[in-house]
């Protein structure tokens, strides 16, 4: 082997420089525990939102179990109009005289008087006639 720049033994290998790592002190700042007059304010205050969250949340409710309410009434009206109106169209057509006339004519085997009195008979053969007036 050939002799080149001169003998290795006499130059060691460079140790690459490191960095100097400084340890640094942190100082703890210990905080104050919270006085007991502030955690106490503080629960109040979030019991305070509390509760007026669910006096909200409650009344909503309420506004809407109304509003359900008043649409269920509001159809039950629609369908009692509805069926009233056929209710009085039945009644005009069965009080009709001519239709009460008929059937009794025909149904009952009536036949219309001839004098326009009603024939009242009492215990007796006696019988007396009520005029119409």
């Amino acid at each position: 082997m050939a002799y080149t720049n001169g003998n290795l033994a006499l130059q060691p290998k460079r140790k690459p420089d490191q960095k100097q790592v400084r340890e640094t002190k942190r100082v703890l700042v210990k905080r104050k525990p919270l006085p007991v007059q502030e955690k106490l304010l503080y629960l109040f205050t979030v019991a305070l939102f509390v509760v007026v969250a669910g006096v909200i949340i409650f009344r909503y409710a309420e506004v809407y179990q109304l509003n359900l309410e008043i649409k269920n009434l509001n159809k039950q009206y629609a369908q009692m109009t509805v069926d009233m109106k056929e209710l009085q169209k039945q009644v005009q057509e069965l009080s009709d005289p001519e239709r009460i006339r008929k059937l009794a004519e025909n149904e009952y085997g009536m036949a219309p008087s001839e004098d326009s009195g009603i024939q009242v008979q009492r215990g007796g053969d006696s019988s007396e006639t009520a005029l119409k007036q």
